[in-house]
């Protein structure tokens, strides 16, 4: 059953482009006019605070977050609500931006080229990095260790945390090592790759998503995944912690299920 405890303040963990290369945290707490189901334009910035969130993270708690990049209004409208929101992840891997900031490509693709470019976002002042299509413990080790000191939880007082998608065959082949990995934050299951890395076969990437569960629990690490007002009490049921939302209605029916 998904843990009840009281909630610490939320905090929107969002990025801002400083050139050549920047990030920033920033916990914002909009103001409450208008609408208040689809949240203000307005917001009073207070001081960055990420490890709000690492706390949430510890706690067993579930967390909410969504994509930046919004391409409707509903979108637009969701990323505003700071105070039902735990994260904002800006991604830039695909994103129109050329800098590589939060998301950063797989890090096959050069494990130098990787941890360059985490070094200079954790510069600016990151507090998450997202780890796309991780396949291997090797990778995983690449991922913590990019992370530095401050990387919770192999520093318990850390503010930093990483998150690694599986979302691959071989990924969920080697998802117990992976996740096995020490200090490794979050892990992800990613449906959407999933899908295609099984041909449309559902049921197998249903499988694949629970395995990755399987793991995270076995090894006692929070585990996330996308999902919408359709599935997304059921997926709190079966014990994802961090959910990644792309309307309101999933987020509030989240919040219900959650019951925060």
């Amino acid at each position: 059953m998904p843990v009840t405890q009281p909630r610490t303040p939320l905090c929107a963990l969002t990025t801002a482009l400083i050139a050549p290369l920047a990030a920033a945290i920033a916990c914002s707490a909009p103001e409450q006019a208008g609408d208040p189901a689809m949240g203000s334009a307005e917001t009073e910035s207070a001081a960055p605070n990420p490890s709000a969130v690492v706390e949430l993270i510890a706690s067993g708690q579930v967390v909410f977050a969504v994509f930046s990049g919004a391409t409707t209004p509903e979108e637009g409208a969701l990323s505003e609500q700071g105070e039902e929101l735990d994260l904002v992840f800006h991604s830039v891997e695909s994103g129109p931006f050329d800098p590589l900031v939060l998301r950063v490509p797989p890090i096959r693709d050069g494990v130098e080229a990787a941890g360059a470019n985490v070094a200079a976002a954790l510069d600016e002042g990151v507090a998450a990095i997202f780890f796309p299509r991780v396949e291997s413990a090797e990778e995983a080790t690449v991922a913590v260790a990019a992370m530095g000191d401050d990387h919770w939880p192999g520093n318990p007082s850390g503010s930093r945390f990483s998150m690694l998608i599986v979302e691959t065959r071989a990924g969920v082949d080697r998802v117990d090592e992976i996740v096995g990995t020490e200090g490794v934050s979050v892990v992800f299951a990613g449906p959407d790759d999933l899908r295609q890395s099984y041909g449309d076969d559902m049921e197998a990437v249903e499988a694949a998503i629970q395995s990755v569960l399987a793991a995270c629990q076995a090894h006692q690490v929070p585990c996330g995944i996308t999902a919408s007002v359709d599935d997304i009490a059921e997926r709190l049921e079966q014990g994802f912690r961090m959910i990644i939302v792309s309307d309101s209605a999933a987020l509030m029916a989240g919040r219900a299920a959650a019951g925060s």
